[in-house]
């Protein structure tokens, strides 16, 4: 018997919320739990880590808060702005420091969870696009591929980060 408690996604939790954005912001959960049980505990020096020239622990944790951001701002309809468009130059910097990056991931995360609440009502076959070139999507393929793309790189961050303590950097 474990202590554990369930995923998200069956806590029975967010019933008054539709199911696509109730599924997001299970997953947003899922990823703030395993994010802080996972690379929480290592130091400075451990989040900008690179083994087997892999990307640091810290660049998907910066890159899963600035990604929220864009990707929400393609789903309520707007375009990315200069502060969006710089902040993508940086993710890469190798000097983060611990509390900074838990920072802006929780911030990131909160502000997240209220976005993607807001976007439940919305229709999801709505037209957007994306990014310089316009691509096509719909508020429900942003909203899927916010829960898909943000787990995708949770799962990056935590195996490099099982690399990195075992590495004892």
């Amino acid at each position: 018997m474990t202590n554990e408690r369930p995923e998200p996604w069956l806590s029975g939790t967010l019933g008054d919320v539709p199911a696509v954005a109730r599924a997001v912001l299970h997953a947003l959960e899922l990823a703030r739990g395993d994010l802080w049980k996972w690379c929480a505990p290592l130091s400075d020096h451990q989040l900008n880590a690179c083994p087997a020239d892999l990307a640091p622990v810290s660049f998907h944790l910066r890159h899963i808060a600035r990604s929220l951001d864009r990707l929400l701002t393609y789903a309520e309809g707007d375009v990315l702005d200069e502060r969006q468009l710089m902040s993508l130059g940086s993710e890469l910097d190798g000097a983060a420091r611990h509390d900074e990056l838990f920072a802006e991931l929780g911030a990131a995360l909160d502000r997240s969870k209220r976005r993607v609440w807001a976007l439940g009502e919305a229709d999801l076959e709505a037209p957007r696009v994306v990014g310089r070139k316009n691509l096509p999507s719909t508020v429900g393929g942003l909203l899927v591929h916010v829960a898909e793309h943000t787990m995708r790189h949770v799962g990056q961050a935590i195996t490099t980060a099982k690399l990195v303590r075992r590495g004892e950097l």
